[in-house]
């Protein structure tokens, strides 16, 4: 659903140094630097950027997708190293789903951020690629090919569905466990 986002920070080089040492582990490396904005991303483009400026004032949670679960513990040791404090340790988390695998950090500037893998011990251990902690490589996530860009947007107006008229479930959501988020 999100294409990218964008981060304001109010010391751009020791975050973009702190962002590269703990995403690494996930796949991910700076793309794009121009200067005052730097873009962080896969082999595709960046998803997610940072930008100089003042910070805002509530602190914002980021989760970043891992390969696997050896990712998911690279990133919190890399975090950690360069200056995050622990708010969750490696481990699953089946309040949210069953596979749900994920590590908690409070990043240099107060902003909680994970890193979570969301498959199963058995689709890792049936996945045709190598993982390795500091060298993760994403799997590919569909053998589809998809429409260009330009006329997947014209025929998802075309095509929309109608809205629905359920009304939203009022039942209340499971809280989770302190320290996550």
């Amino acid at each position: 659903m999100i294409d990218h986002f964008t981060l304001t920070v109010p010391d751009l080089a020791r975050s973009k140094e702190f962002y590269r040492r703990a995403l690494e582990p996930l796949g991910y490396s700076v793309l794009m630097d121009f200067g005052e904005m730097v873009g962080f991303g896969d082999r595709q483009k960046p998803y997610f950027w940072l930008k100089a400026g003042p910070s805002g004032t509530q602190p914002m949670h980021m989760a970043f997708e891992a390969p696997s679960r050896e990712a998911v513990e690279a990133f919190y040791a890399a975090a950690l190293a360069g200056g995050a404090r622990d708010n969750g340790r490696p481990g699953p988390r089946s309040d949210y789903h069953p596979n749900y695998y994920g590590a908690f950090v409070i990043e240099l500037d107060g902003h909680p951020i994970e890193a979570v893998c969301h498959l199963s011990p058995e689709q890792l251990a049936g996945s045709q690629v190598t993982r390795k902690a500091g060298a993760a490589k994403k799997a590919p996530k569909s053998t589809k090919k998809s429409a260009p860009r330009k006329s997947a947007k014209k025929s998802a107006k075309k095509s929309a569905p109608p809205k629905s008229t359920k009304k939203k479930s009022s039942a209340k959501r499971k809280s989770a466990p302190k320290k996550r988020r």
